[in-house]
């Protein structure tokens, strides 16, 4: 009879990265090429932090998916990525200046923008390590940043295209600025409160 020693209690560091980074190297989230074609594009987190309970709970649901239809021998795809985040990265960038005594005025535009670059690399790679660390069987080789510039190049064809079509056009609007920023907001970026004018 063979005697298997057991710990008292589970150590997930003891196997669980090793386990994934065979998973990994295998390549067994990768889409085979066989059997119907199923796939799901991660809803991309944005690169203003790191992941927290809801997308640990989505993510959670999209990995049974997949795991599924991989098991039942579909050609699947978890693709993986990151967004922007826009204005929201900005600021987080932008209070990392202050915390330095600085502004982005003290930056070129070239220069605070690889400074964002910098901060979408670390918070990035923090929010893949997390992903990877709940054993999420994404495919990594295909992880991409909606600022790729690629993607960047297919969204400004789509927009030429639409144009052209007269589908979307260029009117003149009332847009929300944002003083602080200096920049244009979406409507769903302001809050609208009612105050006393000067007129």
């Amino acid at each position: 009879m063979i005697q298997i020693d057991l710990d008292k209690a589970y150590d997930p560091h003891a196997i669980e990265q090793d386990l994934y980074e065979q998973w990994e190297a295998s390549g067994v989230f990768s889409p085979s090429g066989n059997g119907s074609p199923f796939c799901i594009v991660i809803p991309p987190p944005n690169v203003t932090g790191s992941l927290h309970m809801g997308h640990a709970f989505q993510d959670t649901i999209m990995d049974a998916l997949i795991r599924c239809h991989r098991m039942r021998g579909e050609d699947t795809l978890w693709q993986p990525g990151t967004d922007h985040a826009g204005i929201a990265t900005q600021m987080v960038v932008e209070r990392q200046l202050e915390s330095e005594g600085r502004t982005r005025h003290d930056f070129t535009r070239e220069e605070f923008i690889e400074r964002i670059w910098k901060w979408k690399d670390e918070s990035g790679g923090t929010i893949a390590r997390q992903l990877r660390r709940m054993g999420a069987s994404l495919d990594w080789g295909r992880e991409r940043f909606t600022m790729d510039q690629d993607l960047s190049e297919a969204v400004r064809g789509v927009f030429v295209r639409l144009y052209q079509e007269g589908l979307i056009y260029r009117g003149k609007r009332l847009v929300n600025w944002d003083p602080v920023l200096h920049t244009a907001l979406s409507d769903l970026e302001v809050i609208s409160e009612e105050e006393t004018g000067h007129l």
